[in-house]
């Protein structure tokens, strides 16, 4: 902006100094007043070579470098997002920071660990000028929180950060913006389209079997699988395996079968920032890292490294026996049946007979339970052990009344669970020593 700023006496006193004061990036060599010095570092009334009372200002004169009013409700749902990335330890304090963007025509805020980051539009925000200001994400959240106002004011200056409401003021210290990571933009031309709901669905069904502990493969995260016309997720702890498919289309020419693994807080992210509506997520595919857009975020990524373990030869193909079940009823049993297995070493055992499932499990020093549910099958009697949890995190992301599928071999073989033909979830048995 060009508009001279007006104070003191009269006279245009441009904000130049204040600016640097606060310590927020200049984009411009041109002043606020629009007259610059012949050393370009100030402009006419505050270079002190040409005016020496320049740093005579009247208590009236105007000194707050930004004033920003934001709507308390948006800008908490969009700190709220952003600290998904904020590490809880670092030794770069600022990344304990996001950065408040304001441009002519809207409000960015930013956040990463340098390893992930998001950038997402805060509606209900004007200011009279245009800048950048570093929140402290942990402070602004617990003030947003306790306050009632609908409306509130953030003024930045030399001193600082001040939060306005009707009644009351908070008075934060300030890093420097321009110290800040930045977070990509997404400009790609080429690019994946994936219908949000579908793509939040397979995050939610395959992001809790992932291994954040694993050195050997790239666990740590979730592998996408992109084709022409389905992108697939899957992830393992080696303990199980999750899969899910979902429909996709193309925008100019992506690269079809790329096998990125994506960070699990990234994930989360993504999972988080897909609304209720039918909106559409774009993902475009780097050699060392992801750009997922969604709705008013982005959010970049760097992928893991390593590699993949090739899931698909875990996969039980034709298991000779093949029951259905329900998920709501099926999981009401395991959590009861679990509830005396305190030992994680104590397994639930699934007995299949004639027209019955029994569940049972021997806990350490809290008893015992016999957990009983009719199912859909007529065989030999067979009995597997499963940990209770593995197959109840399964189930969580299930409606109550889905239907599925349980394929068995042997009691030591690994399992199969098949949703529908676009969610598969394979689960290792636990050893029956002495049972």
């Amino acid at each position: 902006s060009r508009t001279s700023m007006f104070g003191g006496r009269g006279h245009a006193v441009c904000r130049w100094l204040t600016w640097r004061a606060c310590r927020l990036p200049i984009k411009s060599r041109t002043s606020m007043c629009g007259r610059l010095s012949p050393s370009g570092s100030a402009c006419r009334w505050c270079d002190p070579s040409l005016n020496p009372g320049r740093g005579i200002i009247e208590e009236t004169a105007m000194r707050t470098a930004m004033r920003i009013t934001c709507h308390r409700r948006s800008l908490a749902a969009a700190l709220a997002t952003a600290r998904g990335v904020i590490p809880a330890r670092t030794p770069k304090t600022i990344l304990k920071n996001v950065k408040l963007r304001l441009t002519e025509d809207r409000a960015t805020l930013l956040a990463t660990n340098s390893e992930v980051g998001i950038r997402s539009e805060v509606s209900g925000v004007e200011s009279d000028s245009v800048g950048e200001v570093l929140l402290p994400a942990k402070q602004v959240t617990e003030i947003l929180r306790e306050v009632q106002d609908d409306v509130i004011v953030l003024e930045v200056d030399e001193g600082g950060l001040r939060i306005r409401t009707a009644d009351n003021e908070f008075k934060l210290a300030v890093d420097d913006p321009a110290e800040f990571p930045d977070v990509a933009m997404f400009d790609d031309d080429a690019y994946w389209t994936v219908p949000g709901r579908q793509l939040k669905q397979a995050i939610q069904r395959t992001i809790f079997a992932i291994d954040t502990k694993n050195a050997r493969y790239a666990l740590g995260g979730v592998l996408v699988e992109v084709s022409p016309a389905t992108i697939t997720l899957a992830a393992t702890d080696c303990h199980r395996l999750a899969v899910a498919q979902t429909p996709c289309s193309q925008c100019g020419e992506p690269s079809a079968g790329q096998r990125p693994v994506v960070p699990a807080k990234a994930m989360r992210l993504i999972e988080q920032s897909v609304g209720k509506g039918e909106q559409e997520v774009h993902l475009a595919v780097h050699d060392d890292s992801v750009l997922v857009r969604s709705g008013t975020s982005t959010i970049y990524a760097r992928l893991v490294a390593g590699r993949f373990p090739k899931y698909r030869d875990v996969i039980p193909r034709n298991p000779p026996i093949c029951i259905e079940l329900v998920a709501g009823p099926l999981l009401s049993a395991v959590q009861q049946s679990a509830m005396v297995a305190s030992d994680k070493r104590c397994g639930v055992d699934f007995a299949f007979a004639d027209g019955n499932l029994i569940l049972a499990s021997v806990g350490a020093d809290a008893g015992c339970s016999r957990v009983e549910l009719p199912v859909s099958y007529q065989g030999e009697p067979i009995t597997i052990t499963f940990d209770p949890k593995f197959v109840a995190d399964f189930l969580k992301v299930l409606k109550p009344s889905a239907s599925l599928s349980l394929g068995l071999t042997a009691p030591n073989d690994p399992v199969v669970f098949r949703v529908g033909s676009d969610y598969t979830y394979v689960l290792m048995p636990m050893a029956r020593w002495g049972r």
